[in-house]
């Protein structure tokens, strides 16, 4: 289909931040947040703002079945504001909710459909959302009669699984505990926006790239009518495979999910002139199509959504592997139906029988392309031939692609949950024996100033010190979680397994481990995460740090698990765009974040990842010490021997900060927060302890807003 490259949102403010070119590809310019009319909302670095209305006891309380009884008999009541295709809405709340939870991307953890931001711009705005408001619409009678126990991310995921059912699909189950959002603004990272533009930019539209999910802005995955809007099945195949890798899908899972979900439904583009103004441009009366005349006009038989038009089986409301079969029995051609793009009808094959009847159907460059590709065409030929096979494969995909942001297991509510499925990263319990941790801890503050075998130390006055070793090894393993799709942290302590062990940052960091094994060995019950945490709080605490707080109970992921798609942090040029966004991907204020730049550092670690040593030679106190070097000396950009691009305080020597260090000085809101610690060493501690305490248990979870850390 043709693409609108959608403008970002009128009336922005753009607040400009101050540079300093430390080198021509690392200016610190990210102060370009924004101000929207439609979302009314400013993107800032605070956990998302979810709606006050969530109450899980409601939630828990819900009867699932009674809503999809009232689901199922609105399915059916087709309605003159707008009429159901062959009288059956299933096919509309099916493609509401994918649109809804293919938004997610694997890169950051952004998108997906808990916080049910579709309803908000800039989602409900996108191409690939046309008429879905018609939908939400349709919904709404039944969200007012549940209220606050049915949240609107619950309702649209809850809404497809049940027309799946309605129409004789397989569905695997449901996870209750979407919160929905107060606004878009969580969405403006997946764009059409300015903030997309900073944090996931794509140079040509149509062929953009990780981070970014979809390869065309504002469509959920790629160009149906094939890479920029050019029909060759052959180029779209390896566009398809690599897309749908980004919201982490294998090769099965998106064959049964494509053919899976066009078992059902049908395109619609009858006529070329489009929907008409969509909900940004046109808030009071959003797609009112340009088609019919009359009370019809853009409805029914004069729809238009993506400008294509037909369907893809001859029975749109009944589930089957007829797409399967039709895609293998035909020959299919080329051809630009009514709405001006270009799908493809099928044609007979050179030894079928001439008085066969052709069906009315059409297919879309992308379902062409599966037979293009080998093995995408052995599964499309496994699921033609075994209908159970493709019903297992289709359940356990479609399950995976409405929860999967929304991370693990514990956070599901509802009496519907399937069991733990891979994605979720299961965990076992934690042992039933917990260790004495005060015992632990007087273990660990004696191995911080112990020579061991396992790994060099930071000499301080000429002795031993690994306490900076051990808060890194702690950091490092919990600012993997990402409050964006509740995964990552350090409880499973994925730290010592493949591939987080492998990742550059975690260098040595086994090594860390080697020398914390005997306190493991010698605590039963004892697990590595626990100890990576605890032993990360004893350090801090030594060195002067305030208010750590443990929680215990962690347990360790298997060796042998599958590994988990967890992404390390992202690494941009833009530094301040680097220390803004991961704040805001952690779930840290700026405050937080700010704060816990002034972690206590390992001269020798950081002489391992390449850089000349640390803005002190002394990491056995935590002070606000860090901010007056930072903000008292002028810096310069210098390589290290390494290669690492370093900053160098100027006159003196040995004295070396980061360039993520720097953009907290050269950006007005990082640096008025770094003046106020300097000069109030009380609210450095406070929001120190804030964050680090917030990292350390951010992923213990007790269903969707719980946290088994807190009372």
């Amino acid at each position: 289909m043709t693409v609108a490259s959608f403008l970002a949102p009128a009336l922005l403010l753009v607040l400009t931040a101050q540079a300093l070119h430390v080198a021509a590809k690392c200016p610190f310019h990210f102060g370009r947040a924004r101000v929207d009319e439609n979302v009314g909302a400013v993107l800032q670095a605070e956990p998302r703002r979810m709606l006050l209305t969530f109450d899980e006891a409601a939630v828990q309380k819900l009867d699932i079945n009674a809503v999809k009884a009232d689901l199922k008999a609105l399915f059916v009541d087709s309605q003159e504001s707008w009429p159901a295709d062959f009288g059956h809405y299933g096919p509309l709340m099916i493609r509401m909710a994918w649109h809804c939870a293919g938004s997610y991307r694997l890169s950051d953890g952004r998108g997906g459909c808990d916080g049910a931001r579709q309803r908000f711009d800039p989602e409900r705005s996108w191409a690939d959302n046309v008429n879905l408001d018609k939908a939400r619409g349709l919904l709404w009678p039944i969200k007012q009669k549940y209220g606050d126990a049915l949240s609107w991310g619950d309702l649209i995921i809850l809404a497809g699984d049940t027309a799946i059912e309605s129409m004789g699909g397989p569905i695997l189950g449901f996870c209750a505990g979407r919160i929905d959002d107060a606004d878009g603004a969580a969405s403006l990272p997946l764009g059409p926006s300015l903030d997309q533009e900073m944090v996931a930019p794509c140079s040509v539209n149509g062929e953009c790239e990780a981070p970014l999910g979809a390869s065309t802005m504002s469509l959920i995955y790629v160009n149906p009518e094939g890479p920029l809007a050019v029909p060759d099945p052959e180029l779209s195949a390896p566009q398809i495979r690599e897309v749908f890798s980004r919201m982490a899908m294998n090769d099965s899972e998106t064959v049964a999910l494509i053919g899976g979900g066009h078992a059902f439904g049908k395109t619609h583009g009858a006529c070329p002139t489009g929907p008409g103004p969509n909900p940004m441009q046109q808030p009071w009366n959003p797609w009112p199509g340009t088609c019919g005349e009359g009370p019809m006009k853009g409805k029914g038989n004069n729809t238009f959504t993506s400008g294509f038009e037909g369907p893809w089986t001859t029975n749109p409301i009944r589930w089957d592997n007829e797409y399967f079969v039709n895609l293998l029995k035909y020959d299919w051609k080329v051809y630009v139906g009514p709405g001006g793009h270009h799908q493809w009808e099928p044609v007979l094959k050179e030894d079928a029988d001439p008085e066969d009847d052709l069906p009315d159907i059409i297919m879309l460059t992308t379902d062409v392309a599966l037979l293009k590709d080998p093995i995408y065409l052995e599964l499309v030929k496994l699921f033609a031939a075994n209908q159970t096979a493709l019903d297992i494969a289709f359940s356990h995909a479609w399950y995976k692609l409405v929860t999967r942001d929304m991370g693990p297991y514990s956070r599901c509510l509802g009496d519907q949950v399937p069991p733990p499925q891979p994605f979720q990263a299961p965990l076992p319990p934690p042992p039933a024996k917990i260790p004495d941790y005060k015992a632990v801890t007087k273990a660990i503050t004696k191995a911080l100033r112990v020579i061991s075998p396992a790994l060099p130390y930071d000499p301080v006055n000429g002795k031993p010190y690994y306490g900076a070793l051990f808060a890194t090894l702690a950091w490092q393993c919990a600012s993997s979680f990402r409050q964006t799709d509740y995964t990552g942290g350090c409880n499973g302590a994925r730290i010592r397994l493949a591939p987080q062990k492998d990742w550059p940052q975690n260098v040595a960091m086994d090594k860390v481990l080697k020398v914390l094994e005997p306190i493991k060995d010698s605590f039963p019950g004892l697990t590595y995460a626990d100890l990576i945490v605890l032993a990360g709080n004893t350090a801090l605490t030594d060195a002067k740090a305030k208010g750590m707080r443990f929680c215990g109970g962690r347990s360790d992921a298997d060796s042998d698990e599958p590994p988990v798609t967890v992404t390390p942090q992202r690494v941009f040029n833009d530094k301040l765009v680097q220390l803004k966004d991961n704040a805001i991907v952690m779930g840290l204020t700026f405050r937080e974040a700010v704060a816990l730049k002034a972690m206590i550092r390992s001269p020798s670690q950081q002489q391992r990842l390449g850089y000349s040593g640390s803005w002190t030679d002394n990491p056995t106190r935590l002070s606000n010490e860090f901010f007056k070097v930072l903000l008292d000396n002028d810096w310069v950009n210098v390589t290290s021997a390494a290669g690492q691009l370093e900053m160098k305080a100027v006159g003196k020597e040995g004295v070396y900060m980061m360039p993520c260090d720097l953009a907290i000085k050269w950006d007005p809101v990082f640096a008025a927060i770094a003046q106020e610690f300097v000069t109030d060493s009380t609210a450095f501690y406070t929001a120190f302890a804030s964050g680090w305490n917030k990292m350390m248990n951010a992923d213990r979870f007790k269903g969707p807003a719980g946290n088994e850390c807190k009372s």
